[in-house]
């Protein structure tokens, strides 16, 4: 068996880490902590776990005590509390996945600009794989640190990386349209995510200012292979359900008159590029992913169209941001490390309606 600890399980992301794992039959959970919620039973912030997590506890993070419960460590630390206690565990020989966003991009200067802070371990910063298991799988097999991707990079990254790849478009022409469910935002407190706020409403916000913004540069830049930079325009809206991320992404293909690009040309591209991927869905031809089709799975649905008016196209992706977005991603790599079968504890289809 694997010992996994989760460390700042409160959340949500640490909620389906543990629904998840509950189901893998290689791995028992034999730590999570809490700082707010120390003492108190698992079951107790997460009701739907009454029965079954009733011996496990929250208990505070001392690193000194909490190393030597588990072998691989899952972070769901806020972003900048994640640098030191990655380092720490590494450094004792642990293997980490940490889910914030402190490992994710490679340059510790963008990172300072973006999350207002200095990067104190850019040494390990380079080493950690960004754990998107379609387009790294061959690193996160031998990687102490993963960096699980942001939840709209994974719907971004996994929409645009077959066309990039094919060099058919304008990589200037990028924009990215996400529309995100409240649970995005994280279990704290926030005005804006207010029943009342939310609800009956849909609200664009980070406008040019988004965190992720430089973590889909950078993954779409690495795709492209040369010294190329792609720059994108993002713009994320907060929706009134609670999980899922609906991305429309936007694209202008390469202007030639020796280059013709029809949907079926698109769409064998896409199915090619994810024959193999368990976990990635390409729709057929016409058909509209959704978010209800992957709520509570680690799919991701993608569709294509062309816009032969405007020579654009538009392709259209969909994933549950807890899973296939945070935590069900996690899972996937943590499978891919230990040489697991990539599916164990990811199995299961979305309820539906």
């Amino acid at each position: 068996m694997l010992n996994v600890a989760i460390l700042g399980g409160s959340g949500y992301t640490g909620g389906e880490l543990l629904r998840l794992l509950l189901h893998h039959p290689q791995v028992k959970v034999t730590a999570v902590t809490s700082e707010r919620s120390a003492g108190k039973p698992v079951f107790e912030l997460f009701p739907n776990l009454k029965g079954i997590y009733d011996s496990l506890t929250f208990e505070p993070l001392d690193i000194k005590y909490v190393i030597k419960k588990a072998d691989l460590f899952c972070l769901c630390l806020p972003h900048k509390k994640s640098q030191e206690v990655v380092f720490t565990l590494h450094k004792a020989g642990k293997k980490v996945i940490d889910l914030s966003a402190d490992y994710r991009l490679k340059d510790s200067i963008v990172y300072e600009e973006w999350y207002k802070t200095s990067h104190l371990y850019p040494d390990l910063l380079k080493k950690a794989v960004y754990g998107l298991s379609e387009l790294y799988r061959e690193k996160i097999k031998k990687a102490e640190v993963i960096a699980n991707p942001g939840c709209y990079p994974v719907s971004a990254i996994l929409g645009l990386a077959p066309i990039i790849k094919s060099h058919l478009i304008d990589f200037n022409s990028i924009i990215i349209d996400s529309k995100s469910g409240v649970s995005g935002a994280g279990r704290n407190p926030d005005l804006l995510f207010m029943f009342s706020e939310a609800n009956e409403s849909v609200k664009a916000y980070a406008i040019t200012a988004h965190r992720h913004t430089p973590e889909i540069e950078q993954e779409l830049s690495r795709l492209l292979g040369t010294k190329k930079k792609v720059k994108i325009v993002f713009t994320p809206h907060l929706v009134p359900m609670d999980r899922g991320i609906l991305s429309t992404i936007y694209v202008n293909l390469r202007s030639s008159k020796q280059l013709t690009v029809d949907s079926s040309r698109l769409h064998k591209i896409y199915q090619k590029f994810y024959e193999k991927e368990p976990f990635v869905r390409v729709l057929k031809e016409g058909a509209y992913p959704n978010t209800k089709a992957v709520k509570g799975t680690n799919f991701c649905d993608i569709s294509v169209f062309v816009d032969k008016r405007k020579n654009s196209l538009i392709i259209v992706s969909a994933i549950d941001n807890l899973l296939k977005g945070a935590s069900g991603q996690a899972v996937q790599n943590m499978n891919i490390m230990y040489g697991f079968d990539e599916t164990t504890g990811l199995k299961n289809i979305s309820h539906y309606p």
